[in-house]
């Protein structure tokens, strides 16, 4: 979610910079493009209240910087609070990742914030009533987000606000951003979609419209009241360093070169240890396995990390290390997690100079 003053120093072989627990798939809203699938009710396999303490044991002990309670719709778990407190006394931060519904506004944020909630993140993927409602399948879902947006800020949570891109919510670009001037959330997260879920290929942007994308956002980023960040959209690291190489100035102090397994790992609501909500390789099981030996040692994770196992243009990229593209995206597109990122437009210099693939 939000930036963490020590990232720079972290070691992504030793643990990840951010961590999200699926904490359950039941969630109120049908999104479009829901990774998860979301039901309306509890998978019956996952974490009960006792493995779900010893799971945040085991993330105390790998010590992320961040821990995502994620869903589905983690508001949709009876012990959702004391898992926080549980958290949070065990010295993790805490952010929160729910759905804008009725159940959410008529929680205490106050509670929320004094329970440890750091951050809490909103999705709007309709920049008006009527195209976020249709996304999301529910009405009213609008209006709720705006209205949990406020009681967070009023509550002091640090609010971000999370905007996928595809073929369907492109063309409202422009008046996301002015919505979000409105808003002014600490962060805007920008996530360019992955055909993961119920998310399918023909709802991709293009490559050149997703570096469109980058462009507009770079030529912003020093006029925006809020940051900018964004989801499975790590090439947009390169382009705020080469728009910082064109200007003379120091490139953003705040990129992280997390992607998939790199930094990132994620955990299922039934335990299962991913690379990432959007790469559904499983690696092993909470239930059987060490969370940190897991992510540490197992060979998905140490192959994903490797920036020079990288395939296609992106292993000759001169970005690879800060970028690496969506590892997600690549699998979801052609099965091949290592293979090039195909919403990226970028020739690397090597190619240019010649080099061949």
């Amino acid at each position: 979610m939000a930036s963490h003053p020590h990232s720079s120093s972290i070691d992504f072989a030793e643990r990840p910079f951010i961590l999200f627990w699926e904490v359950t798939r039941a969630c109120a809203l049908a999104c479009r493009h829901c990774r998860a699938i979301a039901q309306p009710q509890a998978h019956p396999e996952e974490l009960d209240h006792t493995e779900a303490l010893a799971l945040l044991d085991s993330i105390a002990e790998l010590n992320p910087p961040m821990l995502v309670l994620t869903g589905g719709d983690p508001m949709m778990r009876r012990d959702i609070m004391d898992l926080i407190r549980y958290a949070t006394g065990k010295g993790l931060r805490v952010s929160l990742s729910p759905a804008a519904t009725a159940r959410l506004l008529n929680t205490d944020f106050a509670e929320l914030k004094a329970a440890g909630v750091v951050s809490l993140s909103l999705s709007l993927d309709g920049a008006t009533q009527e195209t976020h409602d249709a996304f999301r399948r529910v009405p009213h879902t609008f209006e709720r987000t705006l209205e949990a947006a406020r009681k967070a800020k009023g509550a002091g949570i640090m609010l971000q606000v999370n905007t996928t891109l595809s073929r369907t919510t492109l063309p409202e670009l422009d008046a996301f951003i002015e919505l979000m001037k409105q808003i002014q959330p600490d962060v805007w997260s920008v996530f360019m979609l992955v055909p993961t879920g119920r998310a399918t290929m023909d709802e991709l942007t293009t490559a050149e419209e997703t570096e469109a994308v980058w462009q507009r956002l770079t030529e912003l980023r020093h006029t925006l009241p809020f940051a900018v960040k964004t989801t499975e959209g790590h090439h947009y690291r390169r382009k705020l360093m080469q728009a910082a190489r064109t200007e003379g100035t120091p490139p953003p102090r705040h990129m992280v070169p997390t992607r998939d397994g790199k930094g990132v790992v994620f955990i299922s609501h039934t335990g299962e240890i991913q690379p990432s909500g959007f790469l559904p390789i499983t690696a092993g099981n909470v239930r059987t396995d060490d969370l940190a030996a897991v992510y540490r040692t197992h060979p998905l994770f140490l192959k994903l990390r490797d920036d020079d196992a990288l395939g296609g243009k992106c292993g000759k990229c001169e970005y690879r290390r800060l970028c690496g593209g969506s590892r997600a995206r690549a699998y979801g597109s052609s099965g091949d997690m290592m293979a090039a990122e195909p919403l990226c437009n970028y020739i690397p210099a090597a190619l240019r100079s010649g080099e061949t693939l």
